[in-house]
């Protein structure tokens, strides 16, 4: 899995980009619903308490309707699943928001065309 090479007499072992990325546990989160202020920091506080690493964000408003899917690897996670989907669906009941959480490969499954 690691590359190893010798460099001044130190044995150093390191994951190439493509094996640090099909290391990392990546999911999606969906948000949908009335845009307003704070939604993305309400996520972000979330994810940095969870230890949970965003990797990327996609957000649109569409007249006053925000959209937005992130991108989250999960691999250094402080909680399990379950725990962090009880933390999404309380801060989606507070903002009267649709959140959800996948595994990026259901994600994927689910939205091929």
């Amino acid at each position: 899995m690691a590359v190893s090479k010798k460099h001044t007499g130190v044995r150093l072992r390191y994951a190439s980009p493509r094996q640090a990325a099909e290391a990392a546990q990546i999911c999606i989160v969906t948000v949908t619903g009335a845009d307003r202020v704070g939604i993305i920091a309400k996520l972000a506080i979330i994810m940095s308490g969870a230890n949970i690493n965003i990797v990327d964000v996609n957000q649109k408003v569409m007249e006053n309707y925000f959209v937005m899917a992130m991108a989250v690897d999960i691999t250094k996670a402080s909680a399990d699943m379950a725990k962090i989907r009880k933390l999404l669906d309380k801060a989606a009941a507070e903002m009267s928001l649709n959140i959800t959480i996948q595994n990026e490969n259901i994600f994927k499954a689910m939205h091929r065309i």
